[in-house]
């Protein structure tokens, strides 16, 4: 079976094409909403940089503090090593405290981010790609169905096909008389009728008249 993505009919195909676009346009509207999402609660994290620059900050004055005074003779040693102890108690936790902040909003913002555009990104898909789906399976099936032969007996009944089953005002967009048209054996109106309500063109010559015509 053939894959046909759209149909063959001018209508048809415009307004299936103009579907799809506004789907698209959907996803990228969506993928813009979630990356602003991502964008505003990432931009949270600047208070978390400055908890980790201010922590950063104190402890490098500490251990700037031990190197002034690591020199001294008899005590520069312990002085030193007790403030950079201060300093990694104070100002290093801090600073920690401060990455791991950043990490946790880093974290928070990329998935709001996605949740924001997923979620009614798969609801539009499960919405609309399934019938999409049967639509192109149904062209194809509908091409292998109808087919592009010239056999007068096949057209006589699908001409029959399109008399009886399709709607009146469907049938008049193509013929002012489809009963008059099947008697008299004209089948192709009825036959364009039929194969356009499909999504299709019908591509075969001028139709044969009916057997027995």
């Amino acid at each position: 079976m053939s894959v046909q993505l759209y149909p063959e009919a001018p209508r048809p195909r415009a307004s299936r094409i103009i579907r799809d676009l506004v789907i698209i346009a959907m996803l990228g509207f969506l993928a813009w909403i979630g990356h602003e999402v991502y964008q505003r609660v990432d931009s949270v994290g600047v208070v978390a940089s400055g908890v980790t620059s201010a922590g950063t900050s104190v402890q490098g004055g500490f251990d700037r503090a031990a190197d002034a005074v690591d020199s001294l003779p008899v005590v520069g040693k312990k002085l030193a090593q007790a403030l950079g102890t201060s300093g990694d108690a104070t100002g290093g936790n801090v600073a920690d405290l401060g990455r791991t902040g950043e990490k946790a909003i880093r974290d928070v913002a990329r998935l709001a981010g996605l949740a924001t555009f997923l979620i009614p990104a798969l609801l539009l898909l499960g919405l609309t790609l399934p019938g999409r789906i049967r639509g192109i399976r149904q062209m194809g099936e509908a091409r292998e169905f109808l087919g592009d032969g010239g056999d007068p007996e096949r057209q006589r009944l699908l001409a029959m096909r399109a008399a009886f089953g399709l709607p009146v005002d469907v049938l008049l967009e193509y013929t002012p008389d489809p009963i008059g048209d099947l008697g008299r054996g004209d089948h192709g109106r009825l036959l364009d009728a039929l194969y356009a309500e499909s999504g299709l063109v019908r591509r075969s010559g001028p139709d044969p008249q009916a057997v027995g015509a």
